[in-house]
């Protein structure tokens, strides 16, 4: 060994350091000792300065591990061989990390991915944490990124370096809050759980076992990661685990091992000693995503193993334990039974049947314990069992109450205990069941009268049965009479209970006896401070005398220490199971441990006050209940204001809300008007410009464009132009009376030459006056010419004289033919004469035209006018129809966005509107 040390130390060449550390590991196994003094130094030399090499590096470091694993030592010792030095491992551990570097230098080393680096660098670094555990882990959480440099090993592609690495973890975690806490927040959680599911969940192997112990590291006692594993939803991951099938036979060790982890697991989450909120969240989780349905269907199997069905019903105790929905869930469970029966009954029959094993009796306690913690609807429901008015009389069905009356006066000293204990339980801090259970009777013999359940529990007291019976019917009793005035009286009523609670305490018996004893002087006490002075012989005071007379005050007190003195009240004071290692040891119960810590000083107090204080204390008992009596009321006045407040808050909030929804809906329904509005006017113009569009290539009149202002002008100009026509008249009788004159004259021709040359001369100074005269009529005809054709230029504008012009013009063209033939005979008189005449009937005919265009005018009025009547009715109903659309149009969008389907925008419908006017608008236009 010292040959090759040398050679490791002093060789140049690397294959020749190589060989000798080969060497120095071949003989580490055997000469442990030898090589670990002398080569340790060189081997930690060779991790620092070959780390080029990984064949010399993993040689080294399985010397190393070799030197300081005490794997070999057990070897040896189960050979039989003798032990070389004790506990080397632990010396050469305190070598190796005396160094820090070193450890430091073992965590560089496992992060190399060469399998013959990194998995004796792991295997290395797990035994120093077997050896050392607290220092190296201090190294390493000190070292940068330590701990997160070995989660790295749980996603190795490689099973070897995962599964070790998982071991290395197990070390690295143990009691060590800080590094699980780095380990949870690094996904540990994650990795564990993928690699649990690959391997198989409850029927993997060893790798899954290792795992669980992980996982179970990182939960115990450490809140913060219970808090991280439920908040992560790693919860609902766990309920894959607990689907057992029909068929559970034939389990094999490793599954049963698995699931009792895995139910460990569980409890971890929902232990009595967790902070109750952290409980409470848990449990509610657990019952949501179906962990608690499914271990109750493992409880109701057949074929489970004895030792998963123990721990199946501890786990499932823990789950429903003082949560009210996991509770209920619980008492709704039926057994695969016919007819089924309650989860609840089957289990208390297990409890009480003494051909079943010690460890489920007293799950099966610990599971009805916690159903009735702090579950007064349960206790109820239990003792209504007992009540005569609920008990079945057919017998067809066994209740929990009877089971639990059968136990108690079973010959089993066990079965006693545990009915008693379980009974107490549903009388825990329930005053009222208290009372009720008062009422029970039982039938004892066959024409004997019945008797209540409380005087055959002190008839079996005083007959002397076992220590562990009599014991458990001491707890009853105590629990039963506390804080309860009646009870206490009922007991009290029995003159033989007294003397001989006072008999048993004054004796003085063995070590066995003590224990009774000691329940008595308690009984005796709750009897003395719980009694309300309404039996005169058994009164406070007199009772307090005859424990002066009969035992002693000292003595009393000396008595009653004993239970709080005794081993196995301090083991059952520890946690809410019964763990006990034998039926002899099953004495005390968790909860009563509580109520003797409560009253024992309250007791020993009362035993020594005098009357007077008594009095005193009753006193101001009854100004504290009066006082309490107060505080009741305003509580309840306040909370009532407090319920009030709550549901005018509730009102307001909803107000608010709905306030809220109607302005949003006011706005809504105002944009929407203002919408409409800007649609109605955009069909407006839209159908002033179609009705335009319409009348020009029409031969029917439209009164769209005609204002009132225009038709009252035109009545004015019809009545002007009347005027003019009664004037043109009037000078048109004037020159029928001149031409009178000339035909007379016309007659007087004849008579002589001379007379005919005057008249000639005459007639034509006549007729250049008629000419004169007619040019002046023909300017005025032409006047009026003028403004007809005015008339008819706006009556066109306006599409209504359109045949009526025509004759107008007609009648100017022969007006201006006949003033031409005029001018043409005025040279004769004759002819001038005729042509007078026929102007006469031509002015005629212009007045008859002129009149019957007035007429036509008032018809085309009374038309237009009836037509816009017409016009503005259409348009009316026109909009009722658009707004009635528009209301459907807007129903049925939000249908379609409530249904998730896309609506287009207005603009779009507005412009595909437009498209569609404009083509009917083409239609017509074709037409």
């Amino acid at each position: 060994i010292q040959k090759l040390c040398h050679r490791v130390a002093s060789s140049t060449l690397l294959d020749d350091r190589r060989d000798a550390v080969r060497a120095l590991k071949a003989l580490s196994k055997k000469y442990r000792l030898e090589v670990g003094v002398q080569a340790m130094e060189h081997l930690i030399h060779v991790l620092q300065t070959d780390r080029s090499d990984s064949e010399i590096i993993g040689y080294a470091l399985d010397t190393l591990y070799n030197v300081i694993s005490n794997d070999l030592e057990e070897e040896e010792q189960e050979e039989n061989l003798p032990k070389q030095v004790d506990d080397l491992g632990s010396q050469f551990t305190e070598i190796f990390i005396k160094q820090q570097e070193n450890v430091t230098l073992l965590l560089t080393l496992v992060e190399e991915f060469d399998f013959h680096v990194r998995w004796p660098g792991v295997k290395l670094l797990t035994s120093l944490l077997k050896q050392q555990g607290p220092q190296v882990q201090q190294i390493i959480l000190v070292s940068p990124m330590g701990v997160s440099r070995l989660m790295d090993l749980l996603a190795d592609s490689r099973e070897v370096i995962r599964n070790d690495g998982v071991l290395l973890l197990q070390q690295l975690t143990k009691s060590n809050a800080a590094i699980q806490k780095i380990v949870a927040f690094e996904n540990a959680f994650e990795r564990l759980l993928d690699i649990i599911t690959e391997e198989g969940n409850s029927d993997g192997g060893i790798v899954v076992e290792d795992c669980l112990l992980l996982i179970q590291n990182l939960l115990k006692n450490n809140n913060s990661n219970q808090n991280f594993f439920k908040e992560g939803s790693y919860i609902q991951r766990m309920k894959p685990w607990f689907e057992v099938g029909d068929d559970n036979c034939g389990w094999s060790a490793q599954k049963v091992t698995n699931l009792h982890l895995m139910l460990q697991l569980v409890r971890v989450l929902v232990s009595p000693t967790n902070p109750p909120g952290a409980t409470s969240s848990c449990q509610k989780a657990m019952f949501h995503c179906g962990l608690l349905q499914q271990l109750c269907t493992i409880l109701m199997a057949t074929g489970v193993p004895a030792d998963i069905l123990t721990e199946t019903i501890n786990t499932v105790s823990e789950v429903i334990r003082g949560c009210q929905m996991n509770q209920d869930y619980f008492a709704s469970v039926n057994a695969p039974s016919n007819p089924p029966r309650p989860a609840i009954v089957v289990l208390l029959m297990s409890m009480v049947n003494e051909r079943q094993p010690f460890v489920l009796r007293c799950a099966v306690l610990y599971c009805f314990q916690c159903f009735l913690y702090k579950n007064q609807k349960g206790q109820g429901e239990i003792v209504s069992t007992l009540l005569p008015s609920t008990i079945d009389a057919t017998g067809n069905s066994v209740s929990a109450g009877q089971l639990l009356c059968g136990g108690l006066f079973s010959t089993d000293s066990l079965s006693n205990w545990c009915a008693t204990v379980a009974l107490a339980h549903a009388l825990q801090e329930n005053a009222t069941l208290k009372e009720q259970l008062l009422r029970v009777q039982l039938a004892t013999s066959i024409g004997n009268p019945p008797i209540s359940l409380l005087q055959q529990c002190t008839n079996i007291l005083s007959q002397g049965s076992k220590v562990q019976t009599r014991v458990g019917l001491l707890m009853l009793l105590c629990t039963w009479l506390s804080n309860c005035s009646i009870a206490v009286t009922h007991f009290l009523h029995n003159p033989a209970n007294i003397p001989f609670l006072t008999g048993q305490i004054a004796e003085n018996l063995g070590e066995e006896e003590q224990l009774v004893q000691g329940l008595c002087a308690l009984l005796l006490g709750i009897s003395i401070y719980y009694n309300d002075n309404s039996l005169e012989n058994y009164g406070k005071e007199k009772l307090k005398q005859l424990i002066e007379k009969r035992i002693g005050r000292e003595n009393f007190i000396e008595k009653l220490g004993f239970i709080s003195k005794h081993e196995l009240y301090s083991r059952a004071a520890q946690k809410p199971q019964p763990s006990f290692s034998s039926p002899d040891h099953m004495m005390f119960d968790h909860e009563f441990t509580k109520l003797v810590k409560e009253l024992e000083g309250v007791i020993s107090k009362a035993i020594y006050k005098s009357s007077e204080e008594d009095k005193k204390e009753e006193e101001v008992k009854k100004t504290l209940e009066q006082h309490d009596n107060i505080v009741t009321h305003y509580k309840k006045v306040i909370r009532e204001q407090d319920q009030e407040l709550e549901e005018l808050k509730q009102r307001i909030s909803t107000l608010t809300s709905q306030n809220e929804q109607l302005q949003a809906t006011v706005t809504q329904q105002v944009s929407q008007i203002q919408q409409h509005k800007d649609q109605y006017n955009l069909l407006k113009v839209q159908l002033g410009k179609d009705n335009q569009h319409h009348n020009s290539h029409s031969d029917t009149f439209q009164m769209n464009g005609i204002q009132t202002e225009e038709v009252s002008k035109l009545k004015e100009e019809l009545e002007e132009w009347k005027s003019k026509h009664e004037v043109l008249q009037g000078q048109l009788g004037e020159k029928d009376s001149l031409i009178e004159k000339l035909k007379s004259s016309e007659l007087e021709v004849g008579t002589t030459e001379q007379s005919s040359q005057t008249s000639k001369s005459g007639g034509l100074e006549l007729s250049n006056e008629l000419h004169k005269e007619l040019e002046m009529l023909r300017s005025q005809i032409q006047l009026q010419s003028a403004e007809i054709s005015k008339l008819q230029m706006e009556n066109q504008k306006l599409q209504v004289m359109n045949t009526a012009a025509e004759p107008v013009l007609g009648d100017n063209s022969a007006t201006a033919a006949n003033s031409l033939d005029l001018e043409q005979e005025i040279k004769e008189l004759k002819s001038e004469v005729k042509a007078l005449s026929e102007e006469k009937e031509s002015l005629k005919q212009h007045l008859d035209s002129s009149r019957s265009t007035v007429a036509i005018l008032q018809d085309e009025k009374s038309k237009l006018q009836q037509e816009l009547a017409e016009s503005k009715k259409e348009q009316d109903d026109l909009l009722v129809l658009l707004a009635d659309q528009d209301q459907k149009l807007s129903a049925l969008k939000i249908k379609l966005k409530d249904l998730g389907v896309p609506v287009e925008d207005e603009d779009d419908i507005e412009s595909g509107d437009q498209g569609d006017e404009d083509e009917d608008g083409d239609e017509d236009e074709q037409d």
